[in-house]
């Protein structure tokens, strides 16, 4: 007879007077005592960060809080402007598009860099197959190219220069550094290393799972839709950029006549 599976949870349990997260208090010795970013930390991975730790994921948090205008920041101003009551819904529906093309990258990139670490072949070999592989088949390399930056990345150098002041193993950053050097070879020409690599390179290097890496990005960028929706409510702009899209993207009828414009 097979043994029967334990359910339980290691988070959080409550009694009339008390609250414990992970076998702490949370009155006592959390709450005032610890950073956001270190009770995140804690919660998630169920240890106290090192003040090395803490720096790294603050600036991974930092890093991805805010792009603009970007298609996450655009659903939750549109979701907001049909449903202003519910915060959480806009908040929701910008998180919803956090995926293999965008803002996921970090998961994919850092899986990526895993991978090349522990290739017995080597990194260097292990980075060139990829780059190559990737280029035989026209993929995108994750975390590779930016439609913006260029020639490099601004936020990269300073990532990878903050995780090597504060004494981090580095042969995550080396082999996403190597792998750069494949990709520009394959490709016949310079990509950027992005944020996303940079950030997934950083979170490797302090021991974060690739399966949660994406978390920390959706973490952080839920406050950044907090601003846009916040935004929004005093200084609308979704009814103009609707109106630029109708204006960009005219209607053509069936027997290939365009219509007029946005009305």
């Amino acid at each position: 007879m097979s043994e029967t599976r334990r359910i339980y949870t290691e988070l959080c349990h409550s009694t009339v007077d008390r609250i414990t997260v992970r076998g702490v208090d949370l009155c006592s010795e959390l709450i005032g005592k610890v950073s956001f970013t270190e009770m995140m930390f804690f919660d998630i991975l169920g240890r106290r960060p090192t003040l090395a730790e803490t720096r790294i994921v603050d600036a991974v948090l930092v890093t991805l809080m805010e792009h603009g205008l970007a298609p996450s920041a655009i659903a939750a101003r549109l979701t907001y402007s049909g449903a202003p009551e519910a915060l959480q819904g806009a908040v929701a529906a910008g998180l919803l598009g956090g995926g293999s093309a965008l803002l996921g990258t970090l998961e994919s990139s850092a899986r990526l860099l895993n991978k090349l670490v522990v290739d017995p072949a080597g990194v260097e070999a292990a980075a060139r197959r990829e780059a190559e592989s990737c280029r035989a088949t026209a993929t995108a390399v994750p975390g590779f190219g930016h439609p913006y930056h260029k020639p490099d990345d601004p936020r990269t150098a300073t990532l990878f220069r903050l995780a090597r002041s504060l004494g981090v193993p580095g042969k995550h950053i080396e082999a996403c550094e190597i792998l750069s050097s494949a990709v520009d070879a394959a490709f016949g020409k310079h990509l950027v290393i992005n944020a996303s690599a940079a950030c997934g390179a950083l979170l490797c290097e302090i021991g974060v799972p690739v399966d949660i890496a994406r978390g920390f990005a959706l973490v952080s960028r839920s406050a950044g839709l907090v601003a846009h929706v916040y935004e929004e409510s005093k200084r609308p702009i979704i009814w103009s950029t609707l109106k630029a899209v109708g204006d960009a993207v005219p209607y053509v009828g069936p027997d290939g006549t365009p219509a007029g414009k946005w009305a």
